[in-house]
């Protein structure tokens, strides 16, 4: 795809409203209508997280494809790693509309989707057909409607578990009210003792909120050291607002984008501080130096989505190849070599 059609691909993608414009951004997937350099790879970008090889450190982030019906394509575009989902127990609409506002002065957008998906059985279903490609990870959620919300994590496990590369708990999404109380030590113990007992032998990893204080993060790293936690990925998004200038600021929802890459790049470094598993750094990566600063900031790995929205698919081959001329720049022989390097400049 040339840079052309791509830039007006994103203009009349931008002249309607975004959730409509993402629907159409899965449909133009579905129809071949995005760069395809499949997955990227070199001896420098070869990663692994929990015996998972990736091609290359940078995936895209739970949200895009919800349903897990745009694997295929996804695994095309040059991304290292796919995480699909959130799914839950039972399917759900989701908020009223409209609950999704791009705030484009601000190269940022703000969701309050809560957690739309068609439910775990669908999603697992197609995540057994989905064939060769990149790992693909799937996200945990729990329904609104839930008692036993807990539970509900355990139970999209044992859906999909057969059928995915990990699986992610994801306590950390704004939209479902109380769902990150979930995050407090005793309750996220307890969660994850629940996961981990019937994960069989698909690893697990956490999602943490950027609005943690520093003994927060603490707890979540000796909890999630504790559970066997294979990775953990820093941040979803955030209920911060400071220094916005859209109109849409005011909304209620998680804050993604570009606002959000410093606040969620420090959780980062804090947590990595605090533990030797594994990270990857999600929030506001936009380019090939931001992604190559979360990794120098005590990243394994790297994702994006919010970016996508404002500079399209051909992102993901830019941001990897960048990614490899930085390592290369600064004399690293491998990505790993290059991990938390610059932690300090971060904490």
């Amino acid at each position: 795809m040339s840079a052309l059609i791509e830039r007006l691909g994103l203009m009349a993608l931008h002249s309607v409203d975004p959730e409509t414009a993402h629907g159409l951004a899965v449909r133009a997937l579905q129809a071949g209508l995005a760069p395809s350099p499949g997955p990227i790879s070199t001896s420098r970008l070869t990663t692994q997280i929990a015996g998972i090889d990736l091609p290359n450190p940078v995936g895209l982030a739970a949200g895009f494809d919800k349903n897990a019906t745009v694997i295929a394509p996804l695994s095309r575009a040059g991304f290292g790693f796919i995480e699909v989902g959130a799914a839950t127990p039972l399917p759900q609409p989701g908020n009223p509309k409209p609950r999704l506002f791009r705030l484009t002065e601000d190269a940022a957008a703000i969701n309050r989707f809560g957690f739309n998906n068609e439910g775990a059985d669908a999603i697992a279903a197609r995540l057994a057909t989905r064939g060769a490609g990149v790992p693909v990870g799937l996200n945990l959620g729990a329904n609104k409607t839930s008692t036993d919300r807990a539970a509900d994590f355990a139970k999209v496990m044992v859906a999909a578990r057969d059928h995915v590369d990990f699986a992610t708990v994801n306590v950390s999404s704004p939209n479902t009210e109380k769902l990150r109380d979930l995050q407090g030590k005793a309750a996220l113990a307890g969660l994850l003792e629940g996961v981990m007992d019937v994960r069989g032998a698909t690893p697990v990893f956490l999602k943490i909120a950027p609005d943690l204080s520093d003994a927060e993060i603490a707890d979540v790293a000796e909890v999630a050291a504790h559970a066997g936690v294979a990775a953990i990925i820093a941040t979803n998004t955030t209920l911060d607002r400071d220094g916005l200038t859209s109109p849409h600021a005011g909304e209620t929802g998680g804050l993604s984008g570009a606002p959000l890459f410093e606040k969620s790049t420090r959780v980062l470094a804090r947590l990595s501080a605090q533990t030797d598993i594994p990270l990857i750094g999600v929030g506001g990566v936009g380019s090939a130096a931001q992604a190559y600063a979360k990794i120098c900031a005590g990243a394994s790995a790297v994702q994006l989505y919010t970016a996508l929205v404002f500079q399209g698919m051909s992102l993901v081959s830019e941001v990897v190849n960048g990614l490899e001329t930085l390592l290369a720049r600064d004399g690293f022989a491998h990505v790993s070599d290059a991990i938390g390097c610059k932690r300090d400049d971060w904490t």
